[in-house]
């Protein structure tokens, strides 16, 4: 047992050389965000609860989505999410949180969000979250920081969006902060069937990441997604199946070069859901 604590403990170190440690950073947007290399800044669909809240004012009704990621096959590092979304008259209200590691090393993060368009095709969105970070051997800290973003259709199937997450620099302990993330992308949807997102992530404290995706629909229910980023290199892969009753099932995988495949699943649900190829 403590060889296994020893060596989880290892990975959780590589993975911090790596820049995969979260240490407060947003979760991917669901397994469509996974599969899409994380280019997921301008989604505006119940994944918004992870990627950029302002999306969230474009839902058509109340939607849920629950997900899990298990990082590089490790049966102990698993980051697991659940969203909720309900719009009103006075705009779009969410709840998400997150779950991130193991019994050595844990992160949590509840979040309490508000969108709400400004005008027909712009929206902003906010987000007050609760980060709780817990190691046995030292304890427990938390911390309240929040996250800002907006969306916009510039003209007809090119939308952008921006976010940025920690702003005010919260520090985990002295000279340990969360990290403060900008993030701006676009999303061109073509033709019905086809998406294709891009984006520039900085944390201020890491080089620029890039990040690409497309999504296409082989079918009218069926989706096939492949994605990119850097800093470190990651290909993604997954598949989307879209059911008429505004159910959804993701899957995908995400693959490191050095630490391997991190597999990814979702079941969202969105009421009213129109079918409509900016989202």
């Amino acid at each position: 047992m403590k060889l296994k604590q020893i060596t989880i403990t290892f990975i959780f170190f590589i993975m911090s050389i790596f820049s995969f440690a979260q240490n407060g950073v947003h979760p991917m947007a669901g397994a469509r965000g996974v599969a899409m290399g994380d280019a997921a800044v301008a989604f505006n669909d119940i994944n918004s609860a992870f990627s950029n809240q302002a999306g969230l004012a474009f839902l058509d009704g109340l939607g849920f989505a629950l997900g899990a990621e298990r990082r590089f096959l490790t049966s102990e590092i698993n980051s697991v999410t659940a969203a909720f979304a309900y719009p009103t008259s006075a705009g779009t209200f969410g709840l998400a949180a997150n779950y991130y590691g193991f019994s050595g090393y844990n992160e949590q993060r509840i979040g309490i969000s508000y969108a709400r368009k400004l005008m027909s095709k712009l929206a902003i969105g906010a987000q007050i979250d609760y980060l709780g970070f817990a190691i046995p051997e030292y304890g427990n800290k938390s911390i309240i920081t929040f996250e800002l973003g907006f969306q916009a259709q510039l003209i007809e199937n090119l939308y952008v969006g921006a976010h940025v997450f920690n702003p005010i620099r919260q520090e985990i302990v002295e000279n340990e902060k969360v990290p403060t993330i900008f993030r701006l992308g676009a999303s061109y949807n073509p033709t019905k069937k086809l998406i294709i997102s891009s984006e520039l992530e900085k944390d201020m404290d890491y080089d620029m990441v890039f990040k690409a995706g497309i999504e296409y629909f082989l079918i009218d229910i069926l989706a096939l997604r492949v994605g990119v980023s850097t800093n470190p290199t990651l290909n993604s892969f997954g598949l989307g199946l879209k059911l008429k009753n505004g159910l959804k099932i993701d899957v995908a995988s995400s693959y490191h070069y050095a630490l391997g495949f991190t597999p990814a699943f979702t079941l969202s649900y969105e009421m009213g859901k129109k079918d409509t190829s900016s989202k």
